[in-house]
Formats: structure tokens, C-alpha cells, sequence
């Protein structure tokens, strides 16, 4: 993600519409570049996890997790890198890349909003459809 201005970035925050998210595609994206460690299921169970020294958190208990809400923002903010994962070697996702795409806007739960790339916006919304 670039780094904007905090006045720049408000500014356009503030105009940008709600957008449209679409957990189907973020189910695609998920079993293309992130099932391989967190599992099908989202569940912490991939193939590559029994390599990692840290093992893949189970998505499906993000919620629970964290007091019956979904951390949203945490979740947004460990995809995109702005807060890194040190078990990845590297900013999250390995694919940092592939999840770049036209920005948008997003609001947290407060209604604070976030800026993040449309296909971060759908996989969030997956992950949140499938919390236990």
C-alpha cells in the first residue's frame, strides 16, 4: 500500500461511497494464495503449516477470539502489511503484490474508515462470513 498524507488521505476518505464486497471472490483469492498455510477451511491446517515455526492461526476463531467482534481492522492492517507478521519472514501476505488493486475505502466497526485494496475489501468480507 503507498503512504499518503494523513490530511490528503482524510480528505479523500471522507468522499469515497461505501463499496460493494464480495466474499466469493474473497473465498477465490483465500484457496489461491493463502489456503496453502491456513488450510481449506481456513482452520490453521494447510499443507505447508507443519514447516512453519509458528503456526497458521485458525480464521474461522478470529471472533471469537477477540470478545464476540470481529477484529477488523487488525485483519485488514496484517494483510496489507501495515502491521507485519514476523513468521512470514516478510510484510503479509507473501503475495503482497497480488492483493494490490484500486483503493477503497472500508468503515470499522466505530466507523472510523480504512483504506485497503478492493480484493483485501472481499477477503475480509469471507472472513468474516465464516466465523465460528
Amino acid at each position: 500500500m503507498r503512504h499518503v498524507c494523513p490530511s490528503v488521505l482524510f480528505a479523500v476518505l471522507v468522499g469515497l461511497p461505501a463499496i460493494a464486497q464480495d466474499p466469493t471472490e474473497g473465498e477465490r483469492l483465500f484457496q489461491h494464495k493463502c489456503a496453502t498455510c491456513h488450510g481449506l477451511d481456513a482452520n490453521g491446517a494447510g499443507p505447508m503449516a507443519p514447516l512453519l515455526l509458528l503456526q497458521p492461526t485458525d480464521l474461522t476463531q478470529l471472533q471469537q477470539k477477540n470478545s464476540g467482534m470481529f477484529p477488523f481492522e487488525r485483519v485488514i492492517r496484517r494483510i496489507d502489511g501495515r502491521d507485519p507478521l514476523v513468521s512470514h519472514g516478510s510484510p503479509m501476505p507473501v503475495y503482497g503484490d497480488f492483493f494490490e488493486g484500486s483503493d477503497v475505502s472500508m468503515k470499522t466497526p466505530s466507523g472510523q474508515p480504512i483504506l485497503t485494496s478492493q480484493p483485501i475489501a472481499d477477503l475480509v468480507a469471507w472472513l468474516q462470513s465464516i466465523q465460528q
